[in-house]
């Protein structure tokens, strides 16, 4: 499992488990939503995670520090400052609520089980991986974020 650490970018795992979602027969059936309100809410959903997610990348821009998850050794400096006051990955937490959105738009609820799929991915593959490196890279100062901000909410 460690072969698959910080190997493939979180947005790829999105996309592809987004297909996966999009793929899923309705099984268990669908929700019987109207569209209109389907569409209102994956909308609202979809703003508030790209939203989330542009900020944590605008602060990592501002930083001057680099926004590519593969390589989380390349950090130049721990962002602590506008959304990441609030959670320590707002991408990730972005993208999933992106997937949240889409979930709601496909109105099949098996696809919900993708949801705690890239969270268990995320946490294992991407997130653990990284906060070994930021620990190495900050050290205390990585400490006492990680003591008063949250890994995802």
């Amino acid at each position: 499992m460690n072969a698959l650490e910080l190997k493939i970018p979180p947005p790829l795992i999105a996309l592809f488990l987004a297909i996966l979602m999009w793929l899923t027969p309705a099984l268990a059936g669908s929700v019987a939503i109207p569209i209109s309100l389907r569409i209102g809410v994956a909308l609202v959903l979809c703003c508030l995670g790209l939203g989330i997610g542009m900020s944590g990348f605008v602060s990592f821009r501002r930083a001057r520090t680099t926004v590519n998850p593969i390589k989380a050794s390349s950090a130049s400096t721990l962002v602590r400052s506008g959304i990441f006051r609030f959670t320590r990955n707002p991408m990730y937490l972005g993208l999933l609520l992106l997937l949240l959105a889409w979930t709601v738009f496909l109105s099949k609820p098996l696809t919900l089980v993708f949801l705690p799929v890239y969270v268990l991915y995320i946490n294992r593959l991407q997130i653990i991986p990284e906060e070994r490196i930021l620990a190495s890279l900050f050290g205390t100062e990585y400490s006492a974020y990680r003591e008063n901000v949250r890994r995802w909410l």
